[in-house]
């Protein structure tokens, strides 16, 4: 199904041209790094607003940076909400959450005539680079920011309640959306991942995101000369953090999709001629099945303290995050299954092992998720990229899947 007169590829062209444009919006010069509540993100939401303008929708921007383009349908009309996020990682690509911002824009632009609610959103914090704390733009937008959020510090000591009031007091209303009739919510996302690309195709259907748990762990034992202390006196922390390094690999690769990484690692005193004395690392550990993933963490909890125990260590273990699997829901995701497949032989689904903030929406209300090829599944990448005939081939398919929700009587 198209929309009359729908010129897909000059739709998907924009939005290219338009990304390389917001792509220059940075807090930064030289590299993309665009953080909440910034100069660069107030300059984006500007820009981004200006757009969604032109696509028909009316423009709000609350305290925490949300940026929102509404249509509004008829009286009592239930809401359709697209979304993604505007913030990025440091030295960041042009795709990962904008594109899905955008493409919103323009199945707004090409979709006029709704019976129900369309807000097109870009929120302003998923990524956490500021405060160290995932979705706050998006939680904001749903109203389940906590206390203990709201006193999160930035590095300059500045929390993001100081940061939000003073907003209230320039003017900008206070975050919250009426989702009281919401009928679902869609997310637009470069996979961030290789698996389109190995199958040939520009799309794939998420059926749920990942949980992931984030910890902090370390040995401690002694340092001490490396040419004088025997190998059985030794009370080497290197040693015993590298077994739990390659234990963590083998449940990943005994327990599929679970997946296990150490991404850091600081070892003291970091002398090539001396034991090392402490480790201390990060371990990241994801699923979609939420009991894989918690018996993974308590197997290498238990190594590890068996580890240190067996070489006289100390042992740290701190859990600094913790997210369940969100499953999406089974009817959109059919029907945005549907839409794709009218523009490509298979539909593969995936699962998401990056976050999202979908997985936050799926908590008020049902939510989907589609993926779009990203070259060589690169992501947090300068060289990020996803091409003009993918994100039409997105594009379409999201018309696609609007005009089949104005069509039926899920509406």
């Amino acid at each position: 199904m198209k929309a009359p007169g729908l010129n897909i590829k000059e739709l998907a062209q924009q939005v290219a041209e338009r990304l390389e444009e917001l792509a220059l919006v940075s807090d930064e010069p030289g590299w993309l790094v665009r953080t909440f509540l910034s100069p660069a993100s107030a300059r984006a939401n500007a820009l981004v607003g200006g757009w969604m303008r032109e696509a028909g929708l009316t423009v709000r921007e609350d305290d925490f940076g949300n940026l929102t383009g509404t249509r509004q349908g008829p009286p009592g009309a239930r809401k359709l909400v697209i979304g993604s996020h505007l913030d990025t990682v440091v030295d960041a690509g042009k795709f990962d959450g904008p594109a899905g911002v955008l493409l919103g824009i323009a199945a707004a632009a090409a979709c006029p005539d709704l019976p129900f609610t369309l807000e097109v959103v870009g929120f302003s914090d998923e990524e956490g680079v500021r405060f160290q704390s995932t979705y706050l733009g998006s939680r904001a937008y749903v109203g389940k920011i906590s206390p203990e959020e709201l006193a999160l510090r930035d590095a300059a000591g500045i929390s993001v309640g100081e940061l939000t009031a003073a907003r209230r007091a320039a003017g900008f209303p206070e975050a919250g959306a009426d989702l009281e009739n919401l009928m679902g919510y869609l997310e637009i996302h470069i996979e961030q991942g290789p698996v389109l690309e190995e199958a040939g195709l520009a799309l794939g259907v998420v059926p749920g995101i990942a949980g992931q748990t984030r910890i902090l762990a370390g040995f401690t034992g002694q340092a001490g000369h490396a040419g004088t202390t025997p190998m059985p006196l030794r009370r080497d922390a290197l040693a015993a953090a590298a077994r739990l390094v390659l234990e963590a690999e083998s449940q990943a690769q005994l327990h599929p999709p679970l997946l296990a990484t150490v991404g850091k690692m600081e070892v003291l005193p970091g002398a090539g001629n001396v034991i090392p004395g402490q480790v201390v690392f990060t371990l990241d550990v994801r699923s979609p099945d939420n009991t894989a993933r918690e018996a993974a963490l308590e197997h290498l909890e238990q190594f590890g303290a068996a580890e240190a125990a067996a070489r006289r260590l100390a042992w740290h273990w701190q859990v600094k995050q913790s997210n369940p699997a969100v499953p999406c829901d089974a009817g959109l995701s059919a029907r945005l299954t549907e839409a794709v497949a009218a523009g490509q032989p298979v539909v593969p689904r995936i699962f998401s092992g990056a976050g999202h903030d979908a997985a936050v929406l799926a908590g008020v209300g049902p939510a989907a998720m589609l993926f779009v090829r990203c070259r060589a599944g690169l992501s947090h990448h300068p060289d990020e990229y996803a091409s003009p005939e993918d994100l039409a081939a997105a594009l379409e398919a999201v018309v696609r899947f609007v005009l089949s929700l104005a069509a039926s009587p899920y509406v």
